[in-house]
């Protein structure tokens, strides 16, 4: 069974910068694909980027381009998301997912088999 849990996240003002941590156990992220997602009260969930298996393709989605850098440490098992200029806009709740399915990295939710329990993110202006 894969359990991935987020830790990191918190409030800060506009402008500043967060590091979400999301660490898995029972399986590796070496073998999966992986992202982050995010959801704000009454909004879908949105893409905000995601990992290829081999960790050399990563992309992100338009409202955090440029402003948030998503990684991966295979020694302990876990990846990140440094966001820096954050804006309000930012807030919601952010999560983790991987995919043992896929090579490459989605930006569609139900690609995903797996997620974390979500972390807060919030953003004062």
């Amino acid at each position: 069974q894969v359990q991935l849990v987020e830790s990191g996240g918190g409030l800060v003002q506009a402008g500043g910068s967060l590091r979400l941590s999301c660490a898995a156990s029972g399986r590796t992220f070496s073998n999966s694909a992986a992202a982050w997602f995010r959801q704000a009260p009454g909004k879908a969930r949105e893409f905000v980027a995601a990992m290829s298996r081999s960790g050399d393709s990563i992309y992100y989605g338009d409202s955090v381009k440029g402003r948030f850098t998503m990684s991966r440490d295979t020694a302990k098992n876990t990846v990140y998301l440094e966001m820096n200029s954050l804006k309000p806009d930012d807030t919601a709740i952010y999560y983790c997912a991987a995919s043992y399915r896929r090579s490459d990295g989605s930006q569609y939710h139900a690609d995903y088999d797996y997620w974390g329990q979500g972390t807060q993110v919030t953003v004062s202006s």
